[in-house]
């Protein structure tokens, strides 16, 4: 039986640029110890890792730990930012490299397309595109959109397109609404108990919301273990 790697964060340094640039909440720079971050406000969220950008190390890291296939996905706080044309150049940038990279490594890499599901009609061209012409396995998003709820109405025709074609979803965290009044902005709480009660959060509105009946076909993976979802 193979081994499956649902949860693989790549990026590469256009998307990176792209952020720096157009990022407005989000910032990158140096943490402790010298290693690069992605700063949500200030504070650090995500640690860039030499590995999220060398597919030949991420291939070796699969072979030690006995991986057969690892599908990659982007991180937070994908291209939940900037204007339309930004979001959208972010999402082909991310899907084209991933692409590229499931060719050339086509027994062992998979990837699930990023949209810009801030914008629906933009998110649905993207989905088509990425499936269609690009071979992508799946969909990632995160567990908020720019503070939105999944089950916001305005995210209907993105989600009924993702159902009618029975992908699979990845639910990511990111930095969860009210980050502020939450305060775990302060001890860099945002990764360890943020992203946890993010996924929780987002999926409990899903159930609660009847999405699952709505959408019979979507087949949900929330990471990091679903969160606290298990003890509730």
């Amino acid at each position: 039986m193979k081994v499956v790697d649902v949860h693989t964060h790549m990026l590469n340094e256009a998307y990176i640029g792209l952020l720096k640039k157009h990022g407005r909440h989000y910032s990158v720079k140096k943490v402790v110890g010298g290693q690069t971050g992605i700063h949500r406000d200030g504070a650090p969220f995500m640690t860039l890792m030499p590995g999220m950008f060398d597919y030949e190390m991420r291939l070796e890291a699969m072979d030690a730990a006995g991986v057969d296939v690892a599908i990659v996905t982007l991180t937070s706080p994908n291209v939940y930012w900037g204007s339309p044309k930004i979001s959208l150049e972010a999402a082909k940038l991310v899907n084209d490299d991933m692409a590229a990279r499931q060719r050339r490594y086509g027994t062992r890499i998979r990837f699930m397309a990023s949209l810009p599901w801030q914008h629906p009609k933009l998110a649905i061209a993207e989905l088509k595109r990425a499936v269609d012409e690009l071979g992508a396995v799946g969909v990632m998003v995160l567990a908020n959109i720019d503070g939105l709820s999944l089950t916001d109405k305005k995210f209907g025709p993105v989600w009924r397109e993702i159902d009618r074609r029975g992908l699979p979803v990845l639910v990511h965290p990111t930095a969860p609404p009210g980050t502020k009044q939450l305060d775990v902005i302060k001890y860099n709480l945002i990764a360890s108990v943020g992203f946890m009660f993010d996924t929780s959060l987002a999926v409990s509105r899903m159930i609660f919301d009847g999405f699952f009946d709505r959408y019979p076909k979507l087949k949900l993976i929330a990471s990091h273990g679903g969160g606290t979802l298990p003890y509730i």
